[in-house]
């Protein structure tokens, strides 16, 4: 048998870690930034569910020739337009529910899509385990954002991140502080020893 790649119990697993984790800061200020960025921790767990939404509906549709044109907005100038928002009446309980929600949907298709169907995205048509690979990725390193800006603590596997990085960053070696290190390195969050911050990124969803 093959090394095991990226699977849908992985975006369950992850998704479900990623919620425990930030249930703990359930009653922090959701109005701060995210880590670096300018979305709020609240945007910014939208953008995770709305990325775990759209590449199930990508993959269910096997569409590869744009983006499935949903509807999306922004909740205010300066924010990431989605197409999955929470109702903030709700409050962090209801964007738990949306995630789990959503990451649910992006596990249950990665289960049933043949190994042949392709789906459009920037970074090359994906496969199922790429899809799979890129909602595990986004949930993680989002989910370190959202962390740092309600100042609790997250730290998915490091078997999973390897896993993740050897499907989308092949080219990425895994750094002696660990894969999880390493992914965050990856995706521009911090320095390593001998490697500075990136200020660019990418993945490639298409096998080499």
């Amino acid at each position: 048998m093959g090394e095991r790649g990226v699977a849908a119990d992985d975006v369950r697993e992850v998704v479900a870690a990623a919620v425990a984790a930030l249930r703990i800061g359930r009653d922090g200020d959701w109005s701060v930034p995210a880590g670096d960025l300018e979305w709020t921790c609240w945007e910014t767990a939208e953008h995770i569910a709305d990325d775990l939404f759209a590449y199930a509906a990508q993959l269910a549709g096997g569409v590869t020739h744009r983006y499935v044109p949903f509807v999306s907005t922004a909740r205010r100038p300066g924010a990431d337009t989605t197409t999955m928002q929470a109702e903030t009446d709700t409050g962090p309980d209801g964007l738990f529910e949306v995630l789990t929600s959503c990451g649910g949907l992006l596990a249950a298709v990665v289960a049933v899509t043949p190994p042949d169907v392709r789906a459009c995205h920037t970074f090359g048509l994906a496969d199922a385990e790429a899809s799979a690979a890129m909602g595990v990725l986004e949930t993680a390193v989002h989910t370190h954002d959202i962390a740092r800006g309600l100042g609790v603590a997250w730290r998915p596997g490091d078997d999973v991140c390897a896993r993740v990085l050897a499907r989308l960053m092949p080219d990425v070696e895994i750094d002696d502080a660990g894969a999880w290190e390493t992914l965050l390195w990856a995706t521009g969050r911090t320095a390593l020893p001998g490697r500075p911050r990136r200020t660019r990124w990418r993945w490639y969803n298409e096998r080499s």
